[in-house]
């Protein structure tokens, strides 16, 4: 097993595990390396080290991996969003309208609108956010 160290078009870095570099050249090839983080399959192979366990080296207070870190809690946050709002799909701006004039009961929703559709729900002063979630998060991963 090869460990690569991955980085796609918008700077997310990511490892991707893979039994060659030609298997992940394959994949990458037709499409099917995502990032976790956006999704983007315009994938490119960082230069990697050995791995060595320098754990016990590191100096207590020293900086950690930073963009790694924000990635790492801006997952956590998308995940902890959508195990607490309902998806409603498609129906989102009919939903959402249903809950800001009383006709459904209010809860935390998610789903997909146009952006014409989450201007409209703004300017009938429902508050909308697009916030992209990783494919990574859609489904299960295998």
């Amino acid at each position: 097993m090869k460990v690569l160290n991955l980085r796609c078009a918008h700077e997310h870095r990511f490892e991707g595990w893979f039994a060659s570099d030609e298997d992940f050249e394959s994949q990458a090839t037709r499409g099917l390396v995502g990032c976790p983080a956006c999704g983007d399959t315009a994938i490119a192979k960082l230069p990697s080290a050995p791995r060595l366990n320098v754990s016990g080296l590191k100096e207590e207070g020293a900086p950690t991996d930073r963009p790694a870190a924000a990635q790492a809690a801006a997952l956590q946050a998308v995940q902890q969003l959508m195990a607490r709002t309902e998806d409603v799909g498609e129906r989102f701006p009919e939903e959402a309208r249903r809950i800001h004039y009383g006709e459904a009961e209010a809860r935390g929703i998610r789903g997909r609108a146009t952006a014409e559709d989450a201007q409209a729900l703004r300017e009938e002063g429902i508050e909308v956010v697009a916030l992209p979630v990783p494919a990574a998060l859609k489904g299960p991963v295998q």
